[in-house]
């Protein structure tokens, strides 16, 4: 169920892994994949190399490695290295982070482990205080830095995975000014293996001990702090040019760690803010206990620290607002509001005839004379009416225009000048460009907090977008913060019963969900959809998705008859209201068919889907996503009432167009392709069957990893396939493989 709208070159020892072509196009070419083009790094342990992946015509990264030195020899601990190397790339490549480097494939070539990474175009932190000749980064560039690695930390963090040898030359900064993590596919090696190696020259160079914790110096447990520390010691080093304990010695960097406070930075650069210092020394505190204890803590505070707000600052809390009646006043007024999982809020900027100069951030006298703020204002109202048009790309340039002239005529902190980079920014949200629109969104709101206060509601209003925006990106624990702030400060303003203050516990609630926490995100869930049910009414399009969201969260435990009928009740709602066609109504249609197929009921769900997808066909057309989810859907009851002739064809046109669509290897490509396996066995027609099996199972073993259970399944499906074939020993080696 869906949850919502919602010539040659030699390697190091002995020559590059893999097989020269002879084809004349020259470069190594790597399980006859990856053809290597120029090395551009050298390590202890390998090499890394420019490539060309030939099956997707893309530029990547592949680093090759292999033990070297004394435990060359040693094939029980290849064998083991060689283990943790796959089970920690497999890690590796289930992070989906902006701020992580990705991993697109790893294995083994002619001995040589090796992995695919995405090529990026920067460089690693220790080149770029090299080009520095040491000298200190400037503080926006540490702050900028500090708070992407941060993010990052926190998702990795919360996907249960540390990454044990954070430091800068596993940095790297982009050109555009991007910050990603790299080596998490060998960062815990070095801790596996254990602490000597790393200190005693035997091969495994694991990284220096500049950048360790105490507690892995002392062999303690090691878990998600250990990494704040280490990034302490690199923002000690891009703020001062040099580690905290920069000793010749390895031993005696060690016990620096272990035992010896660290200078603060400001005696070393006394210009270095109080907040980055403090903030710096407290990752670098020698328990763990003493240290911030998550990486999104880190950003709170680096963002409080941009925002000119300080680390310890506290918002005014004013009086309790009186309790507002049942059905207030201003809820009579409102319109049918904004599509579905929506994040705009009720904002109203001020008349533009009341604005004066007097909020221009500008001195002295112009070089040409500013726009005309009227024109401005005309402007403004014709990037609203694109963007009431769904013409978001034009909408976000206009107003993008209009905030320029606003700066220009008006100062950077005038109202109208932020409320266009507001809608600028929630432009490119619906342009799918939410990494973009997140910082527009903080700077709108650290603004608005310093000249309107930090309870106005044009400040929530941006830090609630920023919420949503962190949400998209799947930083849930930082929007849970942010949600939590905004609903406490929504509550004291307005009440609890305000639509905005119910829009930010509706999303409060989906974040929940996302976290694991289902129990609490029904709760609240139910009691926001009861809420709204009296304040906004039972057809209000946002009390509509607040339901939706109940009735996902009933299917989800199983209770499938409540769900299809909540499902039914939402779907007849809005298509009273909004229409049969609008996506809104279609998603809970979509629903309401999953529902019945789960209940047994096969026949009105492929009556269902077959309405559905010629609904999605005629409004987005043959090739949209959700118009191939719903032909998906109407194949697979096909064959549940036993038309495997038809569901063939369905599922093969299916696939086809999901491949061409969304790509080979798609989850969802790959689904489709199942489906035609499927289909072939029914019909008898058990070789094509397996070709079909053997593709999605090597296709999920490449993105999934061996032992995912997606992967685990597809191998099922190949194993009885061969059954069916009458080839059992192949059968029972896979199924003993499983």
């Amino acid at each position: 169920m869906a949850a919502g709208q919602h010539g040659g070159h030699q390697r190091p020892g002995g020559g590059t892994p893999g097989r020269t072509a002879g084809d004349g196009s020259g470069g190594t070419l790597v399980q006859n994949r990856y053809r290597l083009q120029e090395l551009i790094g050298r390590g202890g342990m390998g090499e890394v190399w420019r490539a060309l992946d030939e099956s997707l015509g893309r530029r990547v990264a592949v680093k090759c490695l292999k033990p070297t030195g004394g435990h060359s020899g040693d094939a029980g601990f290849t064998r083991v290295l060689q283990e943790r190397f796959r089970r920690e790339a497999r890690v590796a490549a289930s992070l989906q982070h902006h701020g992580i480097t990705v991993v697109h494939d790893f294995g083994e070539d002619d001995g040589v482990l090796f992995l695919v990474m995405e090529l990026l175009d920067g460089r690693n932190l220790l080149q770029v205080l090299d080009d520095a000749r040491r000298h200190p980064l400037p503080v926006p560039d540490i702050s900028d830095i500090a708070e992407q690695v941060a993010a990052a930390l926190a998702y990795t963090h919360d996907q249960g995975i540390v990454h044990r040898d954070l430091k800068p030359a596993n940095i790297i900064r982009l050109t555009d000014g991007a910050v990603k993590i790299c080596d998490f596919g060998i960062a815990r090696l070095g801790h596996d293996i254990g602490f000597t190696s790393r200190l005693t020259g035997t091969g495994v160079a694991m990284g220096t001990p500049h950048y360790m914790s105490p507690e892995q110096i002392g062999d303690s447990e090691v878990d998600h702090r250990s990494d704040l520390y280490s990034l302490g010691c690199v923002l000690y080093e891009l703020a001062t040019g040099a580690p905290p304990f920069d000793l010749g010695d390895a031993w005696a960097i060690l016990v620096g760690h272990r035992d010896t406070p660290p200078r603060p930075p400001r005696e070393k650069r006394p210009e270095l803010p109080t907040d980055l210092e403090r903030l710096i020394l407290d990752l670098l505190a020698k328990d763990p206990e003493d240290r911030p204890q998550t990486a999104a803590d880190v950003c709170g505070r680096l963002k409080m620290m941009r925002a000119g707000t300080g680390a310890v600052a506290t918002a005014r809390v004013p009086p309790p607002a009186p309790a507002p009646a049942p059905v207030p006043a201003w809820a009579s007024g409102l319109t049918t509001g904004a599509a579905a999982r929506s994040t705009r809020a009720q904002v109203t900027a001020p008349p533009h005839d009341e604005l004066t100069g007097a909020w221009s951030t500008r001195s002295g006298a112009p070089s040409a004379a500013p726009p005309d703020p009227a024109a401005l204002a005309a402007r403004h109202a014709e990037a609203a009416e694109l963007a009431g048009t769904g013409d978001w790309r034009q909408a976000y340039e206009r107003h993008s225009a209009v905030a320029a002239g606003r700066d220009r005529a008006l100062g950077a902190e005038h109202p109208d000048t932020l409320t266009s980079r507001y809608e600028a920014a929630y432009c490119l949200t619906r342009l799918g460009r939410t990494e973009e629109a997140l910082p527009l969104y903080e700077y709108v709101a650290a603004v608005r907090g310093r000249v309107l206060g930090p309870e106005d509601p044009g400040t929530l209003a941006a830090r609630h977008e920023a919420a949503y925006a962190m949400e998209q990106l799947g930083r849930h624990l930082e929007a849970h913060q942010v949600y939590r702030e905004v609903l406490a400060a929504r509550e004291r303003t307005v009440g609890p019963h305000h639509p905005d203050t119910l829009h930010c516990r509706h999303n409060l609630a989906f974040n929940l969900k996302e976290l694991g926490r289902t129990d609490e995100a029904y709760a609240m869930v139910l009691d926001v959809a009861e809420a709204r049910t009296q304040v906004l009414g039972a057809d209000h399009p946002d009390t509509l998705v607040t339901r939706f969201e109940v009735a996902h969260a009933l299917g989800r435990a199983g209770h499938w008859a409540d769900a299809l009928g909540t499902y039914q009740e939402v779907a007849a709602a809005r298509a009273r209201l909004l229409g049969a066609d609008h996506p809104d109504t279609l998603a809970a249609r979509y629903e309401t068919g999953i529902c019945l197929g789960r209940l047994g009921r096969t026949a009105e769900a492929l009556a269902l889907f077959e309405d559905l997808a010629a609904a999605r066909t005629r409004t987005a057309g043959s090739a949209d996503p959700e118009t191939l989810r719903a032909r998906h859907a109407l194949g697979v009851n096909l064959g549940r009432l036993g038309h495997w002739d038809r569901a063939l064809a369905e599922a093969h046109e299916v696939a086809a167009l999901r491949e061409r669509v969304l790509g080979p290897e798609h989850p969802d490509t790959l689904v489709s392709k199942r489906e035609v396996a499927v289909a072939l066995g029914w019909l008898g027609r058990w070789d094509a069957a397996l070709a079909r099996y053997e593709e999605v199972a090597d296709a999920r073993e490449r993105v999934l990893g061996p032992a995912h259970p997606d992967t685990l399944s597809s191998r099922g499906d190949q194993a009885r396939c061969l059954e069916q074939l009458g080839r059992t020993a192949e059968a029972q080696a896979l199924y003993r493989g499983l």
